[in-house]
């Protein structure tokens, strides 16, 4: 049977790259990854229908009056949303949906489809969170501020999730990614274990 899976994590914790890796590995099985609606500017790297549709917001609030999301959120001004009906194509067709949200998004999603697996991807610190969100160079000073302020709330929301996946070495994450998705099992206790821990440190601060 099709699952819907929805990955979420802080932003600049790695979850996009690993998604990708995973999609890539996973090209011969019945797998997908939804191309969300947007009202935030498109990045010169970025194209329209496969990285976001782009669309201005009066579009956006059109189609939530239609009831057409499956879920919504409005995330540092900027509104997002996944198509209910091209989600409900996909799994009538058999394939496995990976949606990439947020917290707020998953809660939604979860609600209307209680058996999704939700896998939340969390840095090994802030002070690490912070070097990345820097290094990649897509957001301003302010912007960052505001990303790592509101990661804080994330990883308080995220320890509920069904899976949780701390993104210290790329390859392991994967490992774990993998695991939990293509092998339909829980993680190693020496992994379960790291997670556990790092999420006690970051949950002090």
């Amino acid at each position: 049977m099709a699952k819907l899976i929805v990955i979420a994590a802080p932003s600049g914790a790695g979850k996009t790259s690993l998604i990708k890796a995973l999609l890539t590995e996973a090209k011969h099985l019945k797998f997908t990854l939804s191309v969300s609606y947007t009202t935030r500017e498109k990045r010169v790297t970025e194209k329209h229908g496969e990285s976001y549709y782009f669309i201005n917001k009066e579009e956006f609030e059109l189609m939530i009056k239609k009831h057409e999301f499956l879920e919504y959120a409005d995330v540092f001004g900027d509104l997002y949303g996944t198509s209910r009906s091209w989600v409900k194509s996909k799994i009538r067709n058999g394939w496995n949906v990976i949606l990439e949200l947020d917290w707020q998004g998953a809660s939604q999603v979860k609600d209307i489809y209680p058996n999704t697996e939700t896998i939340f991807i969390l840095p090994p610190s802030f002070a690490d969170l912070k070097i990345r969100l820097n290094e990649r160079g897509l957001d301003k000073k302010k912007t960052i501020k505001k990303r790592l302020t509101e990661a804080k709330e994330e990883v308080r929301e995220g320890q509920h999730f069904d899976h949780l996946i701390i993104n210290d070495e790329f390859e392991e994450a994967l490992t774990d990614l993998k695991t939990i998705i293509l092998g339909n099992n829980n993680l190693s206790k020496e992994r379960q274990s790291i997670v556990k821990e790092r999420i006690s440190r970051l949950l002090e601060l």
